[in-house]
């Protein structure tokens, strides 16, 4: 009988447990997870590159949605528990549902620490903790333009970069009289400041906030001091607090935290506490790197395996504030006892302090090169005696083989730390490496972990590839295995599929030995986007290995509700469309009705089990906008109503919506038609472009409006639009066949080189080939809300829509 686990938290902490526990223990939990967030498991660190606009929330996804699937845990996201029934062995839902554990988990995690001043319940005061508070931060920073940042250290730092990216005027308002005083001396923290101060960020240092101004919404900061600032949004960054309130209501043993043993073991026999909620030896973390150590051991207990207690952490923090690369560990402050070796080097912004306490490393503090952070760390935390060392040879290694970076890892001790944040060495790199032939980054993160977390030491797992797989690397670094379950490339894999004449996604898993049975959610969409690209003229498309959103033919919401956008070819619509679109929204009492930025409408808010008899009543196509395909064509009026447009946009934008609607493509694809070079309809940053000129259009390739953003590349010039449909079918095609599953036109077109885009689609042969190809392939597509509508069996399975008979 598989014991019943429950785990209250589904973050970071708490869900490495449970991957640790995986590896040792596969079959012995019936596990369930709550977690009162609506997302799965993300990267708690990265919510900062989300903010400042260089990552999306599916970016800093850990496990997705099909992974918690794919392990048979059952995740309740989005609810919370609110009770704990200790005698019953039992949690209680905000729902009211009751799950029966005979372990039980608390990883609750910590949330911001707000001010207690008058006015921290205005509008527009807010954490920065989670997905959420990012999203009220991006939301705000549209209509408000002055923000204040209480709190000067790196959660405020970030947060303050992230408003700078969004627009916003920033105040960072901090008590202390230098920033991040509790991981930087005096110099290095003058140093960022200045550094920051150049970003565009303004600092009042030591000042203490008395009262937050304004009525239902914050207008602004008064300080005990009697001064006062302007702000629209204030972010509290002051802190975190472990959210221990439910097993305080529940007996367990509180103090700052969630006090344990060196087991993870509260005071109650068979509940855990692992993470930001729980208390070690008087110690709360709040990094990373000692909340997995904690998960390995607790994943141990419960599998009942001898290991070795967790006796706590020291922690060196690894940081990159706003571009400033920074590490600290252990002391930084001098006393009578200690001496130091400081290195500043203004020029260059660089500065270096080593703290020395009786012969041993005692702390550290590098600003603007960090790259000998891991060494001189492991110095400190294994006490190395360095009283025969030099000063020059504490602060730089002796590449031992010829310097650079194969010296510097050469020079690297096999239990040198790697990743701080998995704990993960060299040598255990190097070993899976050579056990497991990895040839990539990510193939290295997938079998030990390492990078998966902040990602900072990367570079360094590049190193080590290289200085492992010697002479090999140049060939193999380039080649991007599709996931961790495979060490073969997409080359590799479309090429087996064409020579082994493979059909499904099991049969090449099975065929090309794949380590897991079952694939992951990285590679089945993969699989079977390239089995439908090879086999184009009859692949019966697996809809299972389909990432979520396409499997449901609806983009899945925060709340776990569903979009629907229907299509509207070229963004033009009828009266009698939008009557139909508006009585659906009534009937079906949708929360939010919004035109997109693709000129469609979307109704948001939908229930799973309405989605199918929402498509009949509508009786229009899918707009797929949801699907890694066509999304839309956005065009401006043109000739026919604008007095500036020389072409028909309208009607060129509709004919190319309606002929590759549907099309399967490696990632989205978007599309834009100007009438003119005014670009109305921003053909210049779109996949495929189209710019009205006299006699004819410009057809630009390889743009990107989102967070990398790109001006697309000028391809050719045709007279007519059959032209240009000839041309983009041709293009499409290319992409298609020579790009990787979820990669974008731009980075593919820079990969591939426009020059040799454009030689390959001069040819007039090649061009008939593709399209041939490309017409091939669209005739196996149909509409897939008819075949929903009309098919009980997916109906039943996909949307839990049963059919009832009458007698």
């Amino acid at each position: 009988m598989k014991k019943k686990l429950v785990m209250i938290g589904n973050g970071m902490a708490g869900v490495r447990t449970i991957e640790e526990l995986l590896k040792l223990q596969p079959d012995g939990f019936e596990i369930t997870i709550f977690g009162n967030e609506p997302h799965p498991n993300y990267n708690r660190i990265m919510l900062s590159t989300v903010l400042q606009g260089d990552k999306s929330i599916e970016d800093i996804i850990m496990n997705d949605w099909d992974w918690y699937k794919s392990n048979d845990i059952q995740l309740f996201a989005g609810e919370e528990v609110v009770e704990i029934d200790k005698e019953k062995k039992q949690v209680i839902s905000e729902q009211g549902r009751k799950v029966d554990y005979d372990e039980l988990i608390i990883a609750t995690g910590s949330s911001s620490f707000i001010l207690p001043v008058p006015g921290s319940d205005k509008k527009g005061v807010v954490g920065f903790r989670d997905i959420h508070d990012c999203e009220m931060m991006i939301k705000d920073s549209r209509q408000y333009k002055k923000a204040a940042v209480i709190g000067g250290g790196l959660l405020g730092l970030e947060a303050a970069r992230g408003l700078l990216n969004l627009g916003m005027e920033v105040d960072v308002v901090h008590l202390m009289p230098h920033l991040m005083e509790r991981q930087l001396d005096e110099t290095a923290s003058g140093m960022l400041k200045k550094e920051l101060e150049n970003q565009g960020m303004n600092f009042l240092l030591e000042k203490q906030t008395a009262e937050i101004l304004g009525d239902e919404r914050v207008t602004g900061l008064r300080f005990t001091d009697g001064t006062e600032i302007q702000a629209d949004l204030v972010v509290m960054a002051v802190g975190i607090r472990p959210n221990v309130q439910l097993a305080k209501d529940s007996g367990i043993y509180v103090n700052r935290g969630i006090v344990v043993n060196d087991y993870m073991e509260t005071d109650v026999q068979n509940i855990y506490a692992v993470g930001e909620c729980a208390e070690h030896r008087e110690i709360v973390y709040g990094l990373v790197a000692p909340l997995y150590e904690q998960g390995k051991v607790l994943a141990a207990n419960l599998a009942g395996i001898p290991t070795n207690p967790y006796e706590g952490t020291i922690c060196g923090t690894q940081l990159k504030v706003s571009g400033c690369d920074l590490f600290s560990a252990g002391e930084i402050g001098d006393d009578e006892g200690t001496k130091s070796i400081k290195v500043h080097n203004e020029f260059d912004g660089i500065y270096k302090k080593i703290v020395i306490r009786d012969n041993r490393i005692a702390g550290i503090v590098l600003y603007g090169d960090t790259k000998d952070s891991n060494r001189l760390f492991r110095m400190l935390t294994k006490r190395e005696d360095i009283s025969g060392m030099t000063s020059v040879s504490i602060l730089e290694a002796s590449g031992c083989c010829g310097g650079g970076e194969a010296g510097d890892v050469a020079a690297m001790a096999d239990d040198e730390l790697v990743c701080g944040c998995n704990g993960v060495t060299k040598g255990t790199i190097v070993e899976a490496i050579r056990t497991n032939e990895l040839t990539t980054v990510d193939e290295v993160g997938g079998c030990t972990n390492a990078g998966r977390s902040c990602g900072r030491c990367k570079s360094l797992i590049s190193d080590i590839l290289a200085y492992t797989l010697g002479d090999q690397y140049d060939t193999t670094a380039k080649k991007a295995g599709i996931c961790g379950c495979t060490t073969l490339s997409k080359d590799e894999v479309v090429a087996e599929i064409r020579e082994k004449g493979l059909t499904n996604v099991r049969e090449v898993m099975n065929v090309l030995g794949w380590s897991q049975e079952e694939g992951c959610s990285k590679c089945r969409p993969a699989i079977n986007y390239y089995l439908g690209m090879v086999h184009y003229d009859g692949y019966k498309d697996e809809r299972d290995s389909r990432l979520v959103n396409e499997k449901m033919h609806a983009n899945i919401q925060k709340d776990g509700t569903y979009s629907v956008v229907p299509r509207m070819y070229g963004g033009v619509t009828t009266a009698a469309d939008l009557k139909k679109i508006a009585e659906v929204a009534e009937k079906y009492d949708v929360p939010l009705v919004k035109l997109t930025g693709g000129q469609r409408i979307g109704l948001f808010g939908v229930n799973k089990e309405d989605l199918p008899s929402m498509w009949e009543d509508l009786g229009m196509p899918s707009g797929y906008a949801y699907g890694k395909t066509l999304r839309t064509v956005k065009t401006c009026v043109g000739e026919k109503f604008c007095r500036f447009g020389t072409q028909d946009s309208m009607g060129l934008g509709i004919e190319l919506e309606k002929k590759f609607e549907r099309l399967d493509t490696p990632h989205k694809v978007k599309m834009g038609v100007s009438a003119c070079p005014r670009n109305c309809a921003e053909s210049g940053i779109k996949d495929i472009g189209f710019v009205g000129v006299d006699g004819g259009w410009e057809i630009y390739i390889g743009g990107n409006g989102g967070t990398d953003l790109r001006a697309a590349d000028l391809l050719d010039t045709v007279k007519t639009k059959e032209e240009a449909l000839e041309i983009t079918g041709a293009y499409l095609q290319y992409y298609r066949e020579t790009a990787a599953y979820l990669e974008r036109t731009a980075p593919w077109l820079e990969r591939m080189g426009l020059d040799h885009v454009k030689e390959v689609l001069a040819d007039e042969n090649m061009r008939k080939q593709l399209n041939e190809r490309l017409d091939k392939t669209l005739e196996r597509y149909n509409e897939p809300w008819n075949e929903a509508i009309s098919d009980r069996a997916i109906k039943e399975k996909y949307y839990q829509v049963r059919s009832v008979s009458v007698e």
